[in-house]
């Protein structure tokens, strides 16, 4: 399996990674885990589970390291600030990644994002605030209220705007019109361990009743009571429904 690491300008982030992985197919980009690595795809096994579909030129999958510990996950910025902070890892992904995405494949296409754990709420995230770019997103063991991260002493514009359960609660007219026409969104979340104190399974489900309350095509899909917030559960849910999509 044909495998990339280039090094781009990240600005403030200074430089970082992509791995591709990949000769050919559809191009989908990868946000990691809570401040995971761009590794962690292939370490954890992720990649053999999908390795029929890289390998026969359907996928190929771009993996980013997480930005969140100098964002969303940094305790010395209110929430505010942390959203600010975030803004320099969507340029980097917008200006930096995506072109080189294209440059790669050959020229300008769509791109879809995959997310795990605090990685679905970026896929979701990117794909709703840049649905020209990216609109298809399989989000997987999400929390989409990204409030529940702290740093609530300050709550301004940025962060309301990079917060899927605020933005899309109001969301409405032509934009939301847009949406409607350009997005599309799986969630998909187990209902076993760590699932509840992760908030992630109550998140799903509101936030795919938001969507579907919109108008915003939104595919639910919970797994059972034996299935775990877990590296194995996403293996076996990404094996499950990627196909569908390249």
């Amino acid at each position: 399996m044909r495998r990339d690491e280039v090094w781009l300008d990240g600005g403030p982030m200074g430089a970082q990674r992509v791995i591709a992985h990949g000769h050919f197919g559809r191009p989908f980009l990868v946000f990691p885990t809570d401040m995971g690595a761009a590794t962690d795809f292939e370490e954890r096994g992720m990649l053999d589970s999908v390795g029929q579909l890289v390998d026969g030129g359907r996928a190929k999958l771009y993996c980013l390291d997480s930005f969140d510990r100098s964002s969303w996950r940094n305790p010395q910025l209110s929430l505010e600030q942390r959203a600010r902070a975030h803004l320099a890892f969507e340029a980097f992904v917008v200006d930096q990644v995506v072109p080189q995405i294209h440059r790669d494949c050959g020229g300008p296409q769509e791109v879809g994002l995959l997310g795990f754990s605090f990685g679905a709420f970026h896929a979701a995230n990117f794909s709703l605030r840049r649905a020209d770019l990216f609109p298809l997103s399989l989000c997987f063991s999400g929390v989409y209220d990204v409030s529940v991260v702290g740093g609530g002493w300050e709550r301004g514009d940025t962060a309301y705007f990079n917060n899927p359960m605020d933005y899309m609660r109001h969301a409405q007219g032509d934009h939301l019109d847009w949406l409607r026409r350009r997005c599309r969104l799986l969630l998909v979340c187990g209902q076993g361990a760590f699932e509840d104190t992760t908030g992630a399974l109550q998140s799903t489900r509101d936030f795919a009743s938001l969507l579907q309350s919109k108008g915003v095509p939104c595919e639910l899909d919970l797994w059972g009571w034996d299935v775990p917030h877990d590296w194995p559960s996403w293996k076996a849910q990404l094996a499950h429904h990627l196909p569908r999509f390249c």
